[in-house]
C-alpha cells in the first residue's frame, strides 16, 4: 500500500450497501466494474448499523460488502461514520448537540448533529474509528479513508453550546495568558467592554447590537481550530492502525466557515463535492447567469474550487504532486436540494467530468450509485434508477472511461505561472464588517478569477504564504484583509508582478485599522494610504477616465514617493497606481476594466493568454489542451485548435488536443 499519487485518472462512486439487500451486492459490484469504475466509497453514514447498541459492534456485514467489491477488483475508500451519531449516543450525551445562535438545540433526526467542541463526542468518535481501523486497517481492498463527511455542512461549524463556551475561554487563556492582554488586544475600552477574568467572556451572540468584531473573529478562529482538532483525532488513529493508506476529506462548494488550508495539512487527499446545477441556482443566484448557463452550470464556479482544492491537496507534502479528488460528482441528472433541479443539457455531464480531470483530479467519484426510493435524498439521481437499472449517468461513465483509456490521461498538477490568493480569515472578517451589502472576500477574489479564466491561463488558488507565491510570474492579492511583515517581504522578493487591492492590508490581526492606515504592511512595497472608503448600491458606478468604472467599492488614496498614477476616476482620485512591479487597484473594477488590467499585466510578465469567445474556457494539463464550451450556442475556436479538425465546438462541448 502507498499514499503516493495515482499514475492514471479514474472513476469512483459513492455506495451504500447497508441500504440494499445483500443479495444485490454482487450485481452492483459487477456493474461497477463493467461501467468503468475503480474506486468505491462506503460507510460514512452507517454508524447505527455498525453499532446498533452501545459497544455491540456489527462489522461482519461491512467486511462482506468489502469482499464483494474486492472480488470485482474494486478499491475501497472507507468513510468514518461520525457525521451520523446514533440515537442512543445522543440520548446518552445530550450535551454533544450543536446549538444555534438563537439558542436552539439542533437535535437528532437528520445528520451532522454534533458540536465540534464536545470533547465527550470527540472521544466517542475516536472509539468507533479505532475499532474500525483495527478491524479493517490492513485489509488489502482498502486503499484510502475518508474522515467524516462534509465538515460544517448545515451551518454546524459555529455552535453556541456550553462546550463551545468552555472551550473558547480556555483557548483565549492559552492564547493571551492574562485577561489584561486580551483587553488591550481587543481594545475593550470601547463601549466599556473590559473583562476582569476569562470567565466573564461570553460567546459573541445574543447582544443588543453587533458585538466587538475581534471577539467574533477570535470565536471563529477558535471554532475553525476545533474542526481541525476533530479531524486530527481520526487521522492519527487511522495512520496508526492502517499504514500506507491515504486519508481524505470531502469539502464543499462556496463553504468557508473553517480554514481548509489548515485542516488540509493533515490530509493525503483533498477532495470536494461538486453539483454544478445546484450551485448555479443556489450559490451563484444571478438571474442573468442562470438563464445564460441553464442546464450546464457556471463556467468558473466549479473551476475555482478545483484550483483551490488542488492546492489543499499539496499542503501535507508541500509539493505540486499532491493529491485531490472529486469525491461527489453530480450524476448526469437532477439533484434534490437546489432551488430548482433541472435536467442537465446534453453533454453537460461530460463537460463537468473533463473540466475536473483537466484540472488534475486523480479520481472523480459519482454521487451516488443508485437513486434511493426512500429517505431525504430520494429525488437525487444516481448512476442507477431506483429499480436498479442503468440511468443516463451510467452510460456516461462508460463513455468517458473509454475516452480516458484512449487519451491515457494522467493527473498533472504543474505549478501555474499565476497565483490568486484566497484567504479564509478575510472571508470571515468581511462577513463581520463588509461596509457594503454586496461585499465579500470570495466575491471579490472570484471576480479576479473569472477575469483570469476569460484569458485561458492556468491559475492556482493559494493561501497567503511565502511558499505559495514562489516561482510565479503574476500574484494577485485582492481584499486580503491582513498582511504581516513576513508576507509583505515575501511579496516584495518573490520576483513576480503583484496586483493588489482593493482593501488589501486593511486590518491588523486584531481586527483594527493599521496605525499607519491601510494597506498596512503593503506600504513597504508601494507608498500609498487609504484615507476613505465608500460603497454604493448597483446603478451608481464611479467612472474612470478611460470609460471604465468602479462598481460598488472605491477607495480614496494618498500617493507617496515613487508611485505613478496609471488611471484616475473622473472626479480626480487615483484609481490604479503602480510602483515598479506592484500595482494597486483602489476599487472594484468593472469586468471590462478588470479584463484590460489583467491582460496588460499577463502580457508584461510574459504569460501567454487567449482572447476567448464569451462562454469558452481553456485548461492546459501537461501536454494536453482542453477546450470547454459552457454556452448554449456553437463557438468558433480555430485559434485554440490550429489545424486539428473542426474549428467549431458544440454547446456543452469538450475538445482536447496535444500541444
Amino acid at each position: 500500500m502507498s499514499t503516493d499519487p495515482l499514475s492514471k485518472q479514474a472513476f469512483g462512486v459513492c455506495y451504500y450497501p447497508e441500504q440494499w439487500p445483500e443479495s444485490r451486492w454482487p450485481t452492483d459490484a459487477k456493474m461497477m466494474r463493467e461501467g468503468g469504475i475503480d474506486f468505491v466509497r462506503i460507510g460514512e453514514f452507517a454508524w447505527s448499523t455498525l453499532e446498533p447498541e452501545p459497544g455491540q459492534y456489527q462489522f461482519d456485514w461491512l467486511e462482506r460488502a468489502i469482499d464483494v467489491l474486492a472480488a470485482e477488483g474494486l478499491k475501497v475508500i472507507l468513510g468514518t461514520p461520525t457525521p451520523t451519531p446514533p440515537k442512543w449516543l445522543v440520548d446518552r450525551l445530550p450535551g454533544m448537540l450543536p446549538v444555534s445562535k438563537e439558542g436552539q438545540v439542533r437535535g437528532f433526526g437528520a445528520r451532522r448533529h454534533y458540536c465540534f467542541s464536545s470533547l465527550e463526542y470527540r472521544n466517542e468518535c475516536a472509539r468507533i474509528v479505532r475499532e474500525l481501523a483495527i478491524r479493517f486497517g490492513k485489509n488489502d481492498a482498502i486503499v484510502a479513508w475518508q474522515t467524516d463527511n462534509e465538515y460544517g455542512c448545515h451551518k454546524t461549524v459555529l455552535s453556541y453550546s456550553a462546550s463551545a463556551l468552555q472551550g473558547f475561554r480556555g483557548w483565549l487563556k492559552s492564547k493571551y495568558g492574562s485577561v489584561d492582554k486580551l483587553n488591550e488586544a481587543w481594545k475593550n475600552v470601547f463601549w466599556s467592554m473590559t473583562y476582569r477574568s476569562f470567565d466573564e467572556v461570553e460567546l459573541p451572540v445574543g447582544a443588543v447590537t453587533e458585538t466587538n468584531p475581534i471577539h467574533r473573529l477570535e470565536f471563529h478562529r477558535y471554532s475553525s481550530d476545533q474542526v481541525a482538532a476533530f479531524n486530527a483525532v481520526q487521522t492519527e488513529i487511522i495512520r496508526e492502525h492502517s499504514p500506507g493508506r491515504a486519508v481524505a476529506h470531502n469539502f464543499m462548494g462556496k463553504f468557508f466557515d473553517f480554514d481548509h488550508y489548515e485542516l488540509s495539512k493533515d490530509l493525503d487527499i483533498a477532495s470536494w463535492d461538486t453539483y454544478p446545477l445546484g450551485f448555479l441556482s443556489r450559490e451563484i443566484g444571478d438571474p442573468e447567469l442562470l438563464e445564460r448557463y441553464f442546464g450546464i452550470g457556471d463556467p468558473d464556479f466549479g473551476a475555482f474550487h478545483h484550483d483551490l482544492y488542488r492546492t489543499c491537496g499539496q499542503l501535507r507534502n508541500g509539493s505540486p504532486n499532491g493529491r485531490w479528488w472529486v469525491m461527489e460528482q453530480q450524476p448526469y441528472g437532477p439533484i434534490n436540494w437546489g432551488n430548482y433541479n433541472p435536467n442537465p443539457h446534453k453533454g453537460a455531464g461530460r463537460l463537468w467530468i473533463w473540466e475536473a480531470f483537466a484540472a488534475g483530479a486523480e479520481v472523480i467519484s459519482f454521487f451516488r450509485w443508485r437513486q434511493p426510493h426512500f429517505g431525504q435524498e430520494q429525488m437525487h439521481e444516481g448512476l442507477l434508477l431506483p429499480d436498479g437499472r442503468p440511468n443516463f449517468g451510467y452510460d456516461l461513465c462508460k463513455q468517458v472511461s473509454a475516452e480516458l483509456e484512449e487519451l491515457q490521461a494522467a493527473p498533472s498538477n504543474n505549478r501555474a505561472d499565476v497565483a490568486l490568493v484566497f484567504d479564509y480569515e478575510s472571508q470571515w472578517m468581511l462577513g463581520y464588517q463588509p461596509h457594503g451589502a454586496d461585499v465579500s472576500h470570495f466575491d471579490t477574489v472570484f471576480r479576479y478569477y473569472r477575469a483570469l479564466r476569460r484569458t485561458g491561463v492556468n491559475v492556482d488558488v493559494v493561501p497567503a504564504t511565502a511558499e505559495a507565491i514562489q516561482e510565479r510570474k503574476l500574484v494577485l492579492v485582492p481584499m486580503l484583509m491582513t498582511i504581516d511583515a513576513d508576507f509583505a517581504s515575501a511579496l516584495k522578493y518573490c520576483g513576480a508582478h503583484v496586483l493588489a487591492g482593493p482593501w488589501t492590508g486593511a486590518k491588523t490581526r486584531e481586527f483594527a485599522i493599521p496605525p499607519n492606515l491601510a494597506p498596512g504592511e503593503l506600504q513597504s512595497l508601494i507608498d500609498i494610504k487609504v484615507r476613505r472608503v465608500e460603497t454604493r448600491p448597483k446603478g451608481f458606478p464611479i467612472p474612470i477616465q478611460d470609460g471604465k468604472s468602479f462598481e460598488g467599492w472605491r477607495e480614496f488614496l494618498e500617493t507617496g514617493h515613487g508611485v505613478d498614477v496609471d488611471q484616475e476616476t473622473e472626479d480626480g482620485w487615483p484609481a490604479i497606481v503602480r510602483c515598479g512591479p506592484v500595482t494597486y487597484v483602489a476599487g472594484r473594477l468593472s469586468d471590462v476594466g478588470l479584463d484590460g488590467l489583467i491582460r496588460s499585466r499577463l502580457t508584461e510578465v510574459g504569460v501567454t493568454w487567449h482572447n476567448l469567445p464569451a462562454d469558452v474556457r481553456v485548461r492546459e494539463n501537461g501536454n494536453t489542451r482542453f477546450v470547454f464550451n459552457y454556452g448554449q450556442q456553437r463557438a468558433e475556436i480555430s485559434d485554440l485548435l490550429g489545424e486539428n479538425g473542426s474549428q467549431m465546438i458544440e454547446p456543452a462541448g469538450v475538445r482536447y488536443l496535444q500541444i
